[in-house]
């Protein structure tokens, strides 16, 4: 027996207490994930030489600490930008072109609308084009437009109603005043190119057997002289080919925002059968001014804003990036990691591609340090280290005898 293999497993011991301590440390630590210490046992024998067998060991060493990426719990928040991966990767961080790489998804806007993190690194993602459409590209900083969203003119609507088969024809002439005069009516609001709405009403009033008139109105005021249109079902209570599938609605206008608005509302939905009139889809594609209410994020990582007038639009998508071996990333603090040589190349993609896991809004992957475990692991380790201090006052005790000796 010699002092060194007593000091080595103290050195040991007292590391492995380091590693367990600095777990518990950061058992709250959103995006945290916890280290392990591996041990290697040390020889003293020559590379080639003979009877290697009969050598005692010298001891102990660390041969790495290395981190668990398993997934941890993940808990719901109140901020639309905070985000969870369920999954594999991490979120891609942009600092001065610096990239980095982290799990935890507490993120912000800043003052000039990028989605930054504690540190004031800018989260990259995917740009959208003006469509809506995502640009799988290279990734950019992502940064969020917060002005109002400007109006869209409306250029064509549609009508899903179904006209009763058994209703009898009105007696009296069309008059927008007499209901009596028709057998049904709806109406869907439009909008103009500054935003302003107006309403246009469909009228449906049956003129004999399985034969429709059509006609409208725009903001209380009857379109045309007559019917803008007359619609013809087969037996089977659908439109028949020669029946139009649409109608235009001209809604009168200044000829300082562009005129007459002209809105083609599709007919195609409209139906025929002995059932109550009944309207059961309208839709238009205009909208007016909006002003910004808030952001949401979907599980495939797309930002979505939110307006007052009703819209959504898309304003990028979160990039999450994969590595062969996350264990080789290179820890650098604040959460956040960096590739080495080790970790291999990041392969970057949208959330839920591939092996790429899911981003879930307002919600947080919290540490997975298992702290019941710690706790047990701190007093084995405790034991340990007391061990090792045994084996070096038994070995000083052998070494006082030797010199007691006379």
């Amino acid at each position: 027996m010699s002092f060194q293999q007593g000091l080595s497993g103290l050195n040991a011991a007292a590391r492995n207490l380091d590693v367990i301590g600095n777990n518990v440390a950061n058992a709250n630590t959103v995006g945290a994930k916890a280290s392990r210490a591996e041990f290697a046992d040390v020889y003293a024998t020559s590379l080639y030489g003979a009877g290697s067998n009969g050598f005692n060991g010298i001891g102990v060493t660390v041969a790495d600490v290395t981190q668990q990426f398993t997934q941890g719990d993940i808990t719901t928040t109140n901020s639309a930008l905070d985000m969870a991966i369920n999954g594999r990767g991490f979120f891609r961080i942009s600092s001065d072109g610096e990239l980095t790489y982290t799990r935890n998804g507490q993120f912000k806007l800043d003052k000039d609308g990028y989605i930054v993190n504690a540190q004031g690194g800018r989260l990259t993602g995917f740009p959208t084009d003006a469509t809506g459409g995502v640009n799988m590209g290279m990734p950019v900083e992502l940064r969020l437009q917060t002005g109002d969203v400007a109006p869209r003119a409306t250029d064509a609507g549609t009508i899903g109603a179904n006209l009763d088969a058994g209703a009898k024809a009105p007696a009296t002439p069309f008059s927008l005043s007499d209901a009596s005069s028709y057998n049904g009516a709806t109406s869907l609001a439009v909008y103009d190119s500054q935003g302003a709405a107006h309403t246009v009403a469909v009228y449906f009033r049956k003129v004999s057997d399985n034969v429709w008139d059509v006609h409208a109105a725009a903001d209380g005021v009857q379109v045309g002289a007559g019917a803008l249109a007359t619609l013809s079902f087969g037996a089977d209570g659908r439109l028949t080919a020669a029946s139009p599938t649409s109608v235009t609605v001209g809604v009168p206008l200044p000829a300082s925002i562009g005129g007459n608005l002209s809105v083609p509302i599709d007919l195609t939905r409209l139906s025929q059968f002995g059932s109550a009139f009944s309207v059961s889809e309208l839709s238009q594609t205009g909208y007016a001014a909006g002003r910004l209410t808030g952001f949401s994020i979907g599980s495939d990582g797309t930002v979505l804003s939110r307006y007052t007038n009703g819209q959504t639009l898309a304003q990028g998508r979160v990039v999450l990036v994969n590595f062969t071996n996350p264990q080789g990333l290179q820890s650098l603090g604040g959460n956040q990691w960096a590739e080495t040589a080790e970790s291999g190349v990041p392969m970057s993609g949208s959330p839920g591609a591939g092996s790429l896991g899911t981003i879930q809004s307002g919600a947080l992957e919290q540490s997975n340090v298992d702290l019941t475990a710690e706790l047990v692991n701190m007093i084995t380790a405790q034991r340990l280290y007391q061990a090792n201090a045994q084996t070096i006052r038994t070995q000083d005790q052998v070494m006082q005898t030797i010199v007691n000796l006379r």
